[in-house]
């Protein structure tokens, strides 16, 4: 969990002169996803030629691991402290915690956050003990990142959809925000746009963006590759559609990349890709050696922890 901070251990983060020549960092964090969900760590069930590709041009780690639930897993990642230092209640980060936001702030990047949230007030009303939780944990503005636009950033009951037609919190540093939905489109869809606008400001320091990505948690519905895909229509959650979320997963990465290559960013720009826990456990994928994996979630088992990573300059 302590990646990040290794990594930035091993580069030149202090600024030398006026023009900052320090590498952008963008650390994606996939949502529910195990290594049999990646063609590059062996699986056949689906098609990833995006993620195989970064891998190939970068590197693959094969001992990687995380916690096998969101939460856990994202507060010890953004703190860089274990749960048991850290730990409030599920879906909420201890508004006291200074985050890898602040401590990118105090090296001299810019910072950004597009995607998932879920760290505060997350207990719907009527839940029990919700009253003690409800409005806790740490607002996004509070958090280290000059911009962000966040699924599931406010109370529960405001959350709406992350994926087709998707709602958003978005504001900067110390402002509250507004939440926005854009009909018609899909949120990985408006979180990649807007990574690569945020990188391509004209501005003297380093760019770090974190991308918690909502792909591919459930609900299973419909994304912009699958035949029946209509965002003016109600929802229908089929299983089925988990194939075609893994597959656009692949697809937003691959054109973030491509964004960073047609505005001349991607050779100075340092992409992280992670997952926050295993498959989901109604999930069975297969391997390249004839085995059937079932997803881990939540289990304390291999494929509730063994995750990918793969990290591409």
């Amino acid at each position: 969990m302590r990646f990040l901070l290794l990594l930035l251990a091993c580069l030149p983060l202090t600024v030398s002169s006026a023009n900052d020549s320090r590498p952008n960092i963008v650390l994606i964090m996939a949502d529910d996803i195990g290594i049999e969900g990646l063609a590059c760590y062996g699986g056949v069930s689906y098609e990833t030629a995006a993620l195989d590709q970064l891998a190939s041009d970068g590197v693959r780690f094969t001992h990687a691991y995380s916690q096998p639930l969101c939460t856990p897993t994202r507060v010890q990642l953004m703190s860089g402290k274990y749960n048991h230092r850290n730990w409030k209640t599920f879906g909420i980060l201890d508004s006291n915690v200074k985050t890898f936001g602040h401590r990118m702030k105090e090296e001299g990047y810019a910072t950004a956050i597009f995607g998932k949230w879920q760290l505060q007030s997350y207990d719907p009303p009527g839940y029990p003990g919700a009253d003690e939780r409800r409005g806790t944990g740490m607002h996004p503005k509070d958090a280290g990142f000059d911009h962000y636009a966040l699924f599931h950033a406010l109370h529960t009951e405001d959350k709406g959809s992350r994926y087709a037609n998707p709602t958003m919190l978005e504001g900067e540093a110390g402002q509250g925000g507004t939440l926005k939905t854009y009909t018609g489109q899909f949120g990985e869809d408006i979180w990649v746009e807007k990574t690569i606008d945020f990188l391509k400001q004209d501005r003297d320091e380093p760019a770090f963006v974190y991308y918690p990505m909502a792909l591919p948690h459930w609900p299973f519905v419909p994304t912009p590759i699958s035949d029946d895909w209509d965002p003016s229509q109600p929802v229908v959650e089929q299983l089925k559609y988990f194939e075609d979320m893994v597959e656009y997963m692949d697809v937003a990465v691959g054109n973030l990349i491509n964004g960073l290559q047609s505005n001349g960013l991607r050779e100075n720009t340092i992409v992280i890709f992670y997952g926050d826990n295993g498959t989901h456990l109604k999930v069975v994928s297969k391997l390249a050696d004839g085995r059937f994996i079932q997803g881990g979630k939540g289990l304390t088992k291999q494929t509730g922890i063994h995750v990918p990573l793969i990290v591409s300059w």
